[in-house]
């Protein structure tokens, strides 16, 4: 090969840095919205688990003692199917509400984004805007630039393990917690627990950011699968805008050929992950509409219409109606109803006691004495509620049934009772060699409510 002809070759580095995003503060209906929203949910974040319910704390998730308490109700490790119903509710949900409205939950209510824009905000405060900012990461290192730097870290640092407490705060009683890490008396798992979400809130939110959204969140993958043409959208009116270019406000612009974008730039500066919204729809957009608001700010000002970028679908795009009621979002309304029902339906009937009868396996049946015949049992009482409950336990069997064992007890909230009893029933009620026999447990103490638990008495039967 000669040298003019590797001259020709252009070497590439295979990796190349990504550059260092500095949005741009912005205002508008929609980044009061979003602002609103990160408060809100901030809020709920760190202050609920300081509620409390009676003389606890109203939502622990408890994994040691295997007890979720959410305000006056327990969940027990055999209320699995309550999570499982909660876990499809949510997948069909985020199906149901990107159908109708894109990445909505990215732009306003995803953590990677609340806590993003919480960072920004202390950066912001500490280091100024976005040119300020911009100019102090180009500066040589100097006293301003790590005075500035150090609070900011300081600051992030802070926010974050005050993220990862609250965070463990919803698994051990946040109150205790705050004593333990004061005395320095917290248990290993606990101290991972709180340095490992406050790294990763830390590192998230400040140094990855829309990274995370690029190229960690699979939402951005798929969600091109649940769009269709009548899914709500952030779009650049190409028509309108094109071509674009300078001008002074006021001028003739459309005889220069020019369209309605001053090709100001300020869409691109405003966006958390560094799109250009004029390319057309993407997977990095996060819908949080702030190329709206900054976009609308400059049209105003230059005395043209607004919605130059808007929210939109395709559909509307063309010409054509949105359609709101189409067979996809319906049959996904139907699924998300169909499942808050049944989640709510359940919920509601769940019974606070679980009985369960334990037959003994090694003796079928024995006879005693007096000639009946006896079955024995271990009746396992569970009081899956938040008070220590009397009961009494009485049965329905074969006639002529006698319980011998303890009648009357009490179990403590949360607590499992183990049950020894026997059975005796006279052989001429006994006309199969299986019978139904029905263990009755009814609540003394408060509103005298019954259980009912089934099982089965063995005998010789008659041939």
């Amino acid at each position: 090969m000669s040298q003019e002809q590797s001259d020709t070759y252009i070497i590439q580095d295979l990796y190349a840095k990504a550059d260092k995003i500095h949005p741009r503060q912005v205002y508008g209906l929609f980044a009061k919205l979003r602002i609103y929203s990160v408060i809100i949910l901030l809020g709920a974040y760190y202050l609920t688990p300081w509620l409390t319910w009676g003389s606890r704390q109203a939502i622990l998730l408890d994994l040691p003692a295997r007890k979720f308490y959410l305000f006056g109700i327990t969940f027990w490790p055999q209320d699995f199917v309550y999570l499982m119903l909660l876990l499809v509710i949510c997948a069909i949900g985020l199906f149901l509400f990107t159908t109708i409205a894109g990445r909505l939950w990215c732009g306003y209510a995803c953590p990677q984004t609340v806590w993003t824009e919480t960072f920004l905000w202390i950066e912001e405060l500490v280091e100024g805007n976005r040119n300020k900012r911009i100019k102090l990461d180009k500066k040589p290192w100097n006293a301003e630039k790590i005075t500035r730097k150090t609070i900011k870290h300081t600051l992030w640092i802070v926010f974050a393990l005050f993220t990862g407490y609250t965070f463990v705060g919803y698994f051990s009683p946040i109150r205790e917690l705050l004593g333990g890490i004061i005395n320095l008396t917290l248990g290993p798992w606990e101290w991972f627990w709180v340095l490992f979400y406050s790294l990763a809130t830390y590192g998230n939110a400040g140094w990855l950011r829309e990274q995370v959204c690029l190229y960690m969140c699979p939402y951005a993958r798929f969600q091109s699968a649940m769009f269709d043409k009548d899914t709500l959208i952030i779009s650049y009116d190409n028509k309108r805008g094109e071509s674009r270019g300078k001008r002074k406000q006021g001028s003739d612009y459309q005889s220069k050929g020019l369209g309605d974008c001053i090709d100001c730039n300020l869409c691109v500066q405003v966006c958390p992950t560094g799109i250009d919204i004029r390319d057309g729809l993407q997977p990095e957009c996060i819908a949080c509409a702030a190329c709206i608001d900054v976009c609308d700010d400059v049209m105003k000002k230059m005395d043209y219409p607004q919605k130059l970028i808007r929210y939109t679908t395709e559909h509307e795009e063309e010409g054509k109606p949105t359609k709101f009621l189409r067979p996809r979002l319906m049959l996904y309304v139907i699924m998300f109803s169909g499942l808050i029902f049944s989640f709510l339906y359940f919920l509601t009937s769940r019974t606070p006691l679980e009985i369960s009868v334990i037959r003994d396996r090694n003796n079928l049946f024995t006879e005693n004495f007096n000639g009946n015949i006896e079955n024995t049992y271990l009746l396992k009482i569970l009081n899956m509620s938040q008070q220590n409950h009397q009961y009494r336990l009485s049965i329905k069997g074969p006639t002529g049934s006698i319980v011998k064992g303890n009648t009357e007890f009490s179990v403590k909230a949360g607590e499992v009772l183990t049950l020894p009893l026997r059975i005796s029933v006279p052989p001429e009620s006994i006309q199969t060699r299986s019978s139904d026999v029905f263990f009755n447990v009814t609540t003394l103490n408060t509103t005298n409510e019954s259980f009912t638990a089934k099982g089965k008495f063995l005998g010789p039967g008659k041939n």
